[in-house]
């Protein structure tokens, strides 16, 4: 039996979604600040995953989610980058600079530090963009330390990516 956490895991979650994306006809991008890239390595894991993985952009400071993604100056001013409005922001630039038709964006706080009253540590927003400009948001709270969260964050975000590619 497989954790669900392990790499293993993760890996099995990104075949699975490959496979959607072929079948569909998707490319895939993601827009990643707290997994750090995570995502896309664990998708660039999967033999194969050029047919169906475009890029992926690690947007982790506020100035490369203005510049790489187009997210808006005053919206990290009056959301902050672990808010609705700027994942979508994120995966919505993810989509407009790319070629992929699905996108994810996450943007967390991953601790030790870091964590507010509004955000504490674990926090961790998800968006979701596809076909039909289409783009849902969620938070997440995990438990645990960095890397826990992290991993939590990466298993989150490929699950999301596959509810949406196999409910089409």
């Amino acid at each position: 039996m497989i954790a669900e956490h392990s790499d293993a895991a993760l890996m099995a979650v990104a075949a699975r979604l490959g496979e959607q994306c072929i079948r569909r006809g998707w490319m895939l991008t993601t827009a990643e600040s707290c997994t750090g890239g995570w995502i896309a390595k664990v998708m660039t894991d999967v033999p194969g995953s050029s047919r169906w993985f475009e890029r992926g952009y690690v947007t982790y400071s506020n100035a490369a989610k203005s510049e790489l993604l187009a997210v808006e100056p005053r919206t990290l001013s009056g959301h902050g980058a672990v808010s609705a409005a700027t994942v979508r922001a994120m995966a919505t630039g993810a989509l407009a600079h790319s070629h992929a038709q699905l996108a994810v964006a996450v943007s967390g706080v991953a601790g030790p530090d870091g964590g507010s009253g509004s955000r504490p540590v674990g926090t961790v927003w998800f968006a979701y963009a596809g076909p039909g400009a289409t783009v849902a948001a969620e938070v997440q709270r995990f438990a645990g330390d960095r890397e826990v969260v992290r991993r939590a964050a990466v298993r989150h975000a490929l699950r999301g990516l596959l509810a949406i590619a196999e409910a089409r």
